[in-house]
């Protein structure tokens, strides 16, 4: 039992917390994030450090990264070489940091993503830049921890004479917590640092005067001036990036589209791998070739078009489907006190300038210390060489040092560390000369001295102090920025007439929704009638159009389906096509199409009217349906039913600016008419108003739109093969929602129920009854009847059953 005794019983969810927990902690404060001081990781912190300490400078020689990589991992960094090396590769990275802190000898990657060469192959030092970051660090001017192994001490902050951490900006990963920090330009982000010394409450609006907003190493040109603003204020926003571009005209009136920049991060060979897969699968007409042209003296990548290309057009596309464009994220993250925190542009410069007070005093402490110490010195030895011929008697008198310090101290009233000096001093020291250089020494130490204090003691003047020396690194370092920021994000307008050859095609749509598009070759090959279809089926749309048109197929459910003619599936006039339950998600199966309706553009004066089985009515806009973000997906409704089992029965596209009635017959005969101006326009989702006043266990049979006034036949089919053309106007014109009078004759035996009405001019009619015996009329050769008639018998009712069906015979007005 006892060897048991220290096993502590624990659950999983317990340990499995602390554990993360702990491992959380680690990676966001010594890992991933970085501190909002100086703008560093520790790893880099930790390579900077150690390289400085090497004496890898600026102003020495190269030195293989190797070696740097083995002291950082040695002394600071116990982790993987790779790591390591990796962060130090990409601070000598000119596409990804604003303002390089290593330079680096030998390959070290490039935009297209190539790796590094490795590090037994680099050579490196720290840039001049880092310098500044270093500078005083070996003035106890910031905290020093000990190491991992205790032997070395290592900073936990460096000093930083500029704001790196907007200069070079940031990205990383930690658990629950990332970080994206765009790059600055140096010289602004010093100079709105300076103004907000001076004017602590500053608004943001003024310091973004000065800071207008990220400058990336690559160029670009930054959209969207409030997004900055509000990434400035919240530390969280987006901005769109876009490419660099020009138009070159080439001879025979071709165009190339040059991009010399490309926005931050982008990896090169990528997106004129992309741009060349677009081209290859067509999926934009007019690129010729894409070409990377890019040496050393600059980025340089070129989209050759073809002729007559609307150049502006084709780059809009790829501005929208490449990478030539991006959005770019900010999620200002940093170590703040210890602990991870979304910081403003303001709070960032705070920091800052609180850091850099921070490191100023305690340089100035510590400066002051030394020249405190050297002022005694000096003030001794100017004693000594005023008595120096005692001082040289009492040592002479002495036995060794330790006794020639004791006197000299007991005699002369000399300090310990005066008398130290005193017995270290050099005979030559003794010339008259010396008299005179420690005199100009105590006189500089004491303006010296008074100048620190002055520092430690007064406000002004340590911010002085910090404005000065920002001066000073902006004065040496400040380059001109590079990207552009534009005030609004342009939207992208992409024309169809870009993505998609214009070409004449024959489109077909069928009754169940069949749907394709041929070539006027495949079509002229075949009979119009060899269009293939299944047995069952129907056409109900067929028509020259362009591919530049647009089709919307309403259904007898109340949808409306959006297709333009380049999408339809691109087959030979004698394949069936593609059915629309392959794309629509929500095409039921009892769902056919009622009418098709070609055009270029909506006409948003026209209207649809629609008209349903249980007597309902609407109008609603044409523009109502312009193409939605899911139309190749979803289906949108036209008309909402009230009832389950009711369906559309007739559509018609109207000018509303006709005189126009509409006329309604019912299964049992009933008929309306009166002026489509009583049917109310409403937008697509609504469910319209009565039509007609239905008798029980009536419907209606269909609807039809006749003019107001003149003559206009329709024609009339019942269940009993009756046919009958009669005046639309005999019936007077009503107001909607009415009964209606009868259009037939009522039989006390074996009524006539109508099945059918149509348009009574030229129309060929095909009747199906259940025997499935087949007869074709042609309805403009019947006599007008009047309204009591039941017409004439155009199928024999005793000898094959009722009539089912009645087809309108398709007509193909396709010239060839």
């Amino acid at each position: 039992m006892e060897q048991n005794s220290h096993i502590q019983e624990l659950t999983l969810e317990e340990v499995m917390g602390d554990r993360f927990g702990r491992y959380s902690k680690y990676i966001i404060q010594e890992r991933a994030l970085p501190d909002v001081r100086d703008g560093l990781k520790p790893v880099q912190r930790r390579i900077l450090f150690s390289m400085n300490n090497d004496g890898n400078t600026h102003d020495k020689s190269f030195r293989k990264s190797a070696k740097s990589v083995g002291n950082v991992m040695g002394n600071y960094h116990p982790h993987g070489d790779s790591s390591i090396y990796e962060a130090m590769v990409r601070m000598s990275q000119d596409w990804k940091l604003r303002d390089v802190l290593i330079e680096m000898h030998g390959n070290n990657g490039s935009m297209d993503g190539d790796p590094p060469a490795a590090m037994r192959y680099t050579e490196a030092r720290l840039s001049e830049l880092s310098g500044q970051m270093l500078t005083d660090i070996e003035k106890d001017t910031v905290d020093m921890v000990l190491n991992f192994d205790d032997t070395e001490k290592e900073p936990t902050v460096l000093p930083a004479k500029f704001p790196n951490l907007l200069v070079n900006g940031s990205t990383g990963i930690s658990a629950g917590y990332a970080t994206e920090i765009p790059t600055h330009n140096l010289a602004e982000v010093i100079d709105g640092t300076v103004y907000l010394i001076d004017h602590p409450n500053a608004s943001l609006d003024k310091l973004m005067e000065f800071i207008p907003g990220p400058d990336f190493p690559t160029g670009g040109i930054l959209q969207g001036k409030e997004e900055i603003k509000k990434a400035y204020e919240t530390g969280k926003g987006k901005v769109i990036l876009r490419s660099k571009t020009e138009f070159e005209t080439l001879r025979g009136g071709k165009q190339q589209i040059v991009v010399t920049e490309v926005p931050y991060e982008v990896n090169k060979a990528s997106l004129v791998k992309k741009i060349d897969e677009i081209r290859l699968a067509k999926k934009i007409e007019g690129i010729a070739e894409v070409r990377d042209e890019t040496d050393r003296t600059g980025l340089r990548m070129v989209i050759e078009l073809k002729k007559d290309v609307n150049a502006q057009g084709v780059l809009n596309y790829l501005f929208k489907n490449t990478e030539l464009q991006v959005n770019y994220s900010f999620n200002m993250v940093a170590i703040d006190h210890m602990r991870p925190r979304q910081v403003n542009l303001k709070h960032i410069l705070e920091s800052y300038v609180e850091h850099r007070r921070d490191v100023i005093l305690k340089r100035s402490q510590f400066e002051l210390n030394k020249a405190q110490k050297r002022q005694h010195i000096v003030d001794g030895l100017m004693k000594a060489l005023s008595i120096l011929d005692k001082v040289i008697a009492t040592i002479r008198a002495s036995k060794d040092k330790k006794d020639a310090k004791n006197n000299l101290v007991i005699q002369h009233q000399f300090t310990q560390a005066q008398a130290e000096a005193i017995v270290n001093l050099q005979l030559y020291r003794l010339t008259n000369t010396d008299i005179t250089e420690l005199e100009k020494e105590a006189e500089e130490l004491a303006a010296y001295i008074a100048e620190l204090q002055k520092i430690l003691n007064d406000d002004a003047e340590l911010l002085r102090v910090i404005k000065k020396e920002l001066r000073q690194v902006k004065k040496k370092f400040s380059t001109p920025r590079l990207t552009r920021i534009e005030d609004q994000i342009e939207e992208i307008k992409i024309e169809t007439e870009v993505l998609v050859p214009s070409e004449d095609v024959v489109a077909a749509i069928t009754r169940e929704g069949y749907i394709k598009r041929s070539s006027l070759r495949s079509f002229s090959a075949s009979k119009p009638e060899e269009v293939g279809m299944k047995d069952t089926d129907e056409i109900v749309f067929c028509q020259q159009l362009n591919t530049l048109d647009h089709l919307l197929l309403v259904t007898n459910k109340g949808n409306i389906i959006y297709r333009p003619i380049f999408e339809l599936p691109d087959l030979r006039w004698k394949d069936t096509g593609e059915h629309l339950s392959q794309t629509i998600l929500n095409f039921s199966s009892g769902e056919t199409i009622l009418a098709v309706y070609s055009y270029s553009e909506l006409d948003p004066a026209k209207n649809f009217v629609l008209m349903t089985k249980k007597g309902m009515i609407k109008q609603t806009r044409m523009d109502e349906f312009k193409p939605w973000r899911t139309y190749k997906s979803r289906a949108v409704t036209a008309m909402k039913f009230k009832e389950e089992t009711d369906e559309l029965v007739n559509v018609y596209l109207i000018d509303p600016t006709e005189e126009l009635d509409v006329f309604l017959a019912t299964y049992k005969g009933m008929g309306l008419r009166y002026a489509l101006a009583e049917v109310p326009v409403v937008g697509s989702k609504a469910s319209g108003v009565k039509a007609i006043n239905l008798k029980a266990d009536d419907e209606v049979a269909s609807g039809l739109l006749v003019y107001s006034y003149g003559d206009n036949p329709v024609v009339i089919v019942t269940q009993r093969g009756g046919v009958k053309r009669m005046l639309a106007q005999e019936l007077s014109q009503l107001s909607r929602a009415k009964r209606g009078v009868m259009i037939l004759r009522e039989l006390k035996k074996n009524p006539h129920r109508i099945i059918y009405i149509g348009d009574g001019q030229e129309k060929t009619l095909i009747l199906t009854n259940e025997k499935g015996q087949q007869v074709e009329i042609q309805s403009n050769h019947y006599p007008i009847s009047d309204r009591t008639s039941n017409g004439s018998f155009a199928l024999d009712e005793k000898q094959g059953g009722k009539v089912l069906q009645v087809q309108e015979k398709f007509e193909y007005q396709i010239e060839e």
